[in-house]
């Protein structure tokens, strides 16, 4: 019972046959290296193309995406080809041989590093090699990357969501007043 959680889209495979699913427990591991993790059932039609191929990419996702990642998650690349059904639009990888998503505001390049086998689903520790962010995002007069501009969803407990209000920065809560 740990929500919210980021609703993001896995894109695997390489560039003859590619798919993605949505995944909600995901999340970061490690800084140096960096790391983060995506655990997947093994009956799951992408579990076996990113064991295959050793490699994934998370797609953080969007309010306006909400529609197809919900349908991602709820259709199989066994019977259905994604990027046709949702109108995403796959980008050739730059540091690994799957895609990543277009229309996603951040992915995140990962290898394979390990797989742990947890029960119900196999845990992904992926090293990540490379993140793409779309540039839209960036605030022109300061260059920080504002992803919260980018209407994040996530996911609480069998619903979709987007992101609050703005309550404080990271220290706020011990920040001296002026």
């Amino acid at each position: 019972m740990i929500y919210p959680l980021p609703a993001v889209l896995v894109s695997c495979g390489d560039n003859e046959i590619s798919n993605f699913l949505t995944v909600a427990w995901t999340g970061t591991i490690c800084t140096d290296p960096a790391m983060c993790y995506i655990s997947v059932r093994p009956e799951r039609y992408s579990h076996e193309l990113i064991k295959r191929h050793m490699e994934f990419t998370i797609n953080l996702t969007t309010g306006e995406m909400a529609r197809a990642t919900d349908w991602a998650g709820v259709r199989s690349g066994k019977d259905f080809n994604k990027w046709k059904e949702t109108g995403l639009t796959p980008e050739p990888g730059v540091a690994v041989g799957c895609p990543s998503i277009k229309e996603s505001p951040v992915s995140i390049e990962c290898r394979v590093r390990d797989i742990i086998s947890l029960g119900s689903h196999d845990m992904f520790i992926g090293e990540v090699l490379d993140v793409l962010a779309d540039e839209k995002w960036l605030d022109p007069q300061t260059g920080k990357f504002t992803l919260e501009q980018a209407d994040p969803l996530v996911y609480t407990h069998g619903g979709y969501y987007r992101q609050g209000e703005y309550i404080g920065h990271f220290g706020f809560s011990v920040k001296k007043k002026k």
